[in-house]
């Protein structure tokens, strides 16, 4: 499955696929309505396709016939691309469940950081949600897709966030602009993890 459309097409066709994504990813297509009028530097078209229950949303952005970059934006002022494709997106998600708190704990996009923090929240997962793993294999079978090692993931996910700039940077009608999703922590702000 590779088109934008067809994947979004076999969501909302499925409601346990769609409950299952929610569960893993937080992705839910009821939620993309943003809230307020935002748009890229470039002028791409934004399409609003999902959001998660913080109240981010994820982007669709370009030209609908084709395949376009997915771009998150939180309720908090950050954004940016997670992926060149709705499928990368869902692949890095999927196979990262953490992948927000990999950015925020990112030491400004530090590659080693983010592993480091890779580590920890994959510890906490496993304490927390057992059954994680079992409905990320579950999920990539059915939306057709590999599960990753999380080394690569995370080299996409850095990828992708650093290919935000300049075409892909959200602004709001004031022009203010969202800051970069790479938080400037570092996984020894958080005492459970040292």
């Amino acid at each position: 499955m590779t088109s934008d459309n067809a994947i979004l097409d076999s969501i909302r066709k499925d409601s346990e696929l769609a409950e299952l994504l929610w569960n893993v990813c937080e992705f839910d297509l009821s939620r993309g309505d943003h809230g307020e009028p935002v748009r890229l530097s470039s002028g791409l078209a934004l399409e609003g396709v999902a959001g998660d229950f913080t109240g981010g949303t994820f982007f669709l952005c370009g030209d609908p016939q084709r395949t376009r970059p997915v771009l998150y934006a939180s309720s908090e002022g950050q954004a940016g691309l997670i992926g060149q494709s709705l499928a990368e997106a869902l692949e890095i998600m999927v196979g990262l469940p953490s992948w927000w708190d990999c950015l925020k704990f990112s030491g400004g996009g530090d590659q080693a950081v983010m592993r480091t923090a890779a580590e920890h929240l994959g510890q906490d997962e496993l304490g927390d949600e057992p059954e994680l793993g079992a409905q990320r294999a579950h999920l990539a079978t059915a939306l057709g897709m590999e599960l990753r090692p999380v080394p690569i993931l995370l080299v996409r996910l850095h990828d992708a966030v650093s290919a935000t700039t300049p075409d892909f940077v959200l602004t709001v009608e004031t022009g203010e602009t969202y800051e970069s999703l790479f938080g400037p922590w570092l996984p020894s702000r958080n005492r459970l993890w040292r």
